[in-house]
């Protein structure tokens, strides 16, 4: 009794005199902190394509728990850039290792860098932490509390390498162009290519996708139409907090619809990325069921816990969603449309997806576990290039979740020591 009368007076005298934080306090009472950060530049004319990559970008420094990553295309003075003028078709971010002496003579025979891949299950074409496309401004990113992403860890780095992040910006410039829709879904007649970035020669009955809207290329613009070159940035803002033992990690998995390795019984995933919906029949016209739905399965390589799912689609799509073994229904993610001509809201095009936060614990998947990936889109007309990912983290059973500290929201968020806590 005389413990808890002496709790409740220090609450009172510290809510009375203590500093406030003027950041959020995060797992077991450690400091959240943020930063916004700016990729290079990106020059754009009307029409025009950069698909560039960017390595050694700016990124928090240390051992940390990355919380959210979240983005946006903005001009040079950070006003925010709408998607009917730039389109962005995707951004990811990963982390690498660098070879931190590349000019000694003993590393000499050892490679400049070395992708640190996610978890699965498409990593070898799908190796990204942070992925998203015209839906990011409105999508969550958070991990859930105790949760994290680690990163920075000096110990996973191999011997002479030290961790650094890369950035994939694909951004379209639609300013003045024939046809919005088909520059955006990179419809090959519009980009007057017939070889990919490559060299390769590009199948006929290739309509429209990735190898046709590669660095530099140009969909067709009015005629007439002059609009002059601007200097864009993808501008990210990364929370994070230092690394605590009080941290759960999380591992990544990215699944893809087009994946059919599990289907065609081969051992390696066959993630082609995009796909191509064709416009519905008249029959199923007439019946009033244009949804072209496709389907993918594949085996989760570690069970756990889920703690968050989120899925990617372009303009036509109506939802996707995971399904475990039994049928069970793990995550929906559902797309936003956006109505009106401001960024982030755009219309005809998505502006956010929803996302999944079950409530730790309650959504579990086994090792070797067969999931399923549906993705929905409309058939009313075809639409080329367009992808069906989800992207789900997972913490592994055997790391439970440790128990919080005391935490207030009065007069500001804050938390008592965790021997305080621990002992009342």
């Amino acid at each position: 009794m005389r413990m808890a009368l002496s709790i409740v007076l220090l609450i009172s005298l510290l809510s009375a005199i203590a500093p406030l934080p003027s950041e959020a306090l995060n797992v077991r009472g450690h400091l959240l902190k943020s930063k916004t950060f700016c990729s290079p530049p990106i020059l754009l004319g009307p029409g025009s394509v950069s698909n560039k990559y960017y390595h050694d970008v700016d990124f928090p420094q240390g051992h940390i728990a990355i919380k959210s990553f979240d983005a946006e295309v903005v001009d040079e003075n950070g006003v925010p850039i709408p998607l009917h003028e730039t389109y962005l078709h995707h951004w990811v971010a990963e982390p690498y290792y660098a070879l931190k002496n590349s000019h000694s003579a003993d590393s000499q025979k050892l490679p400049k860098g070395v992708l640190r891949r996610n978890d699965g299950v498409c990593k070898t074409t799908l190796g990204q932490y942070f992925g998203l496309g015209s839906e990011t401004r409105h999508t969550a990113t958070w991990v859930p509390d105790p949760y994290g992403i680690e990163s920075g860890n000096p110990e996973s780095a191999p011997e002479g390498y030290e961790e650094k992040w890369l950035l994939n910006i694909h951004a379209i410039d639609t300013r003045g162009v024939a046809d919005k829709p088909g520059c955006t879904e990179c419809k090959c007649d519009f980009y007057n290519v017939t070889i990919d970035e490559y060299g390769r020669t590009i199948s006929k009955n290739y309509t429209g996708g990735l190898f046709c809207c590669y660095d530099k290329t140009q969909c067709k613009v009015k005629e007439g139409f002059n609009g002059e070159v601007r200097k864009l940035f993808l501008q990210y803002k990364v929370t994070w907090l230092d690394w605590t033992d009080g941290v759960v990690p999380v591992k990544i998995y990215i699944f893809d619809v087009t994946d059919s390795a599990l289907l065609n019984g081969t051992p390696e995933h066959s993630c082609k990325v995009e796909y191509q919906v064709e416009e519905c029949s008249s029959v199923n016209r007439a019946n009033d069921d244009c949804t072209h739905v496709k389907t993918s399965r594949a085996v989760l390589p570690r069970g756990g816990d889920i703690v968050f799912g989120v899925a990617h689609q372009h303009s036509g799509g109506s939802g996707s969603s995971l399904y475990g073994q039994d049928g069970r229904l793990l995550c929906e993610s559902l797309p936003t449309y956006g109505t009106g001509q401001e960024a982030g809201n755009e219309a005809n095009y998505i502006v956010g997806m929803s996302t999944c936060y079950p409530k730790p614990g309650s959504i579990k998947v086994s090792d070797g576990e067969v999931l399923t990936v549906v993705s929905n889109y409309s058939s009313d007309r075809q639409h080329t290039g367009v992808m069906g990912l989800f992207y789900i983290l997972v913490a592994e059973p055997q790391q439970a979740a440790p128990a919080p500290s005391l935490c207030f929201s009065f007069p500001a968020k804050w938390c008592l020591p965790a021997w305080i806590s621990s002992n009342m």
